[in-house]
């Protein structure tokens, strides 16, 4: 695992890390991420092959990196008026999100990193956290967090990762109601 240096926002680092991050998204929209090359990306974003590997290490930890950044939450989850209408809302807007083509691929791409794996959980739990403190300001009972990603999030990531089985609102409301009960 390679150590990333500290990016500083502003400045020459942050426009570094936007232009490959966008030459990343714009080469993958049209070349299969097999084909993908440190090279490649480098000459897309206008920087050299060795800037990005002093960065980044290799491809693996690019990717993963761009994922991250792609896999953060840009809204808080829907106030639907209630803890179980929120909870449903933001799981059936989770499942259909991270379950897409594109979604699926930045996963994996994330997986291959620990701590970006770690960031990512920490997203779906800030979201979570989010619809808890909500619940607390209406004074309803608020759910377990911890049992939340276990019962509802787990399996979701489950059958994204690992299973032909598919994806579906009902499947994301039955979710939701076993761990409500």
């Amino acid at each position: 695992m390679s150590t990333r240096e500290r990016v500083r926002f502003g400045g020459r680092s942050a426009r570094i890390q936007e232009a490959v991050h966008q030459a990343v998204k714009d080469l993958s929209a049209r070349t299969p991420r097999a084909d993908l090359t440190i090279p490649m990306i480098a000459a897309k974003a206008g920087v050299t092959p060795s800037t990005i590997y002093r960065r980044w290490g290799d491809l693996a930890e690019l990717l993963s990196d761009v994922a991250v950044s792609r896999l953060r939450p840009i809204a808080d989850p829907a106030d639907c008026g209630s803890q179980e209408a929120d909870l449903a809302a933001w799981t059936e807007q989770f499942m259909e999100e991270m379950s897409s083509d594109a979604c699926r691929g930045m996963i994996r791409d994330a997986c291959a990193n620990p701590n970006d794996t770690k960031q990512c959980c920490g997203f779906i739990q800030d979201q979570l956290q989010v619809i808890v403190e909500r619940a607390e300001a209406r004074g309803e009972k608020p759910f377990d967090l911890e049992r939340a990603m276990d019962q509802i999030v787990a399996p979701i990531m489950y059958r994204i990762l690992f299973s032909a089985k598919p994806l579906d609102i009902p499947y994301s409301r039955q979710l939701v109601a076993d761990f409500l009960k």
